[in-house]
């Protein structure tokens, strides 16, 4: 990165994954990549090249599709559906077992955001990992539940009343040796200490 570029410009690579029997057979049109794509364009200054899949609720492709987006260089791995206590929602034990670190932060903070919502947010079993210098999170499967869960909830005012999650990834991804994530402010305040953050150039 040349040092005319403003530190908002540098480029990242995002993996969003859909998980879903039916959609990804053609039964019903899927709705999680979509509003995943739309949101984070909302949300950050960054120019993104997103890497979408939607497959089924099967463990061991689910597994081997997170490894595929982090050996592609995704810093950020973003995944919908599959986090009920179903038989076939296998969601979080695919990405538990492609972790080299927990990071059970965010699973705590998305039932409490969703648990201002629906009491059933307790049967939500989202994770969050790290492997390698990829984040990756479990979301739920509703796109109104998506952008709450990144965003967080707001009073009348504008002002934050549950932070989402999102506010937190970008110095995570810091941390791991990732790509400078720049947020819009007015979608999701990225927090950061004030020694992490950059210049404005």
């Amino acid at each position: 990165m040349s040092d005319s570029t403003p530190p908002s410009c540098e480029p990242v690579r995002i993996g969003i994954v859909s998980i879903s029997d039916r959609a990804s057979t053609g039964v019903y049109e899927d709705k999680g990549l979509p509003a995943l794509q739309d949101w984070l364009t909302r949300a950050l200054h960054n120019p993104v090249t997103f890497e979408p899949r939607l497959i089924p609720d099967e463990q061991a492709l689910i597994s081997q599709t997170l490894i595929e987006l982090v050996d592609a260089g995704c810093a950020l791995v973003l995944t919908t559906g599959g986090t009920g206590p179903a038989l076939r929602d296998v969601t979080p034990e695919a990405t538990l077992a492609v972790a080299h670190k927990e990071m059970p932060g965010f699973g705590e903070q998305m039932r409490q955001i969703s648990l201002a919502f629906v009491p059933t947010a307790i049967l939500s079993r989202q994770v969050a990992v790290i492997r390698e210098r990829s984040l990756i999170i479990n979301l739920p499967g509703q796109p109104k539940a998506i952008a709450e869960t990144l965003e967080g909830l707001k009073n009348p005012d504008g002002s934050p009343r549950v932070n989402g999650i999102f506010a937190a990834v970008p110095y995570c991804i810091d941390l791991i040796g990732g790509p400078y994530l720049e947020t819009r402010d007015e979608v999701c305040k990225a927090f950061r200490p004030k020694n992490a953050v950059r210049p404005a150039r």
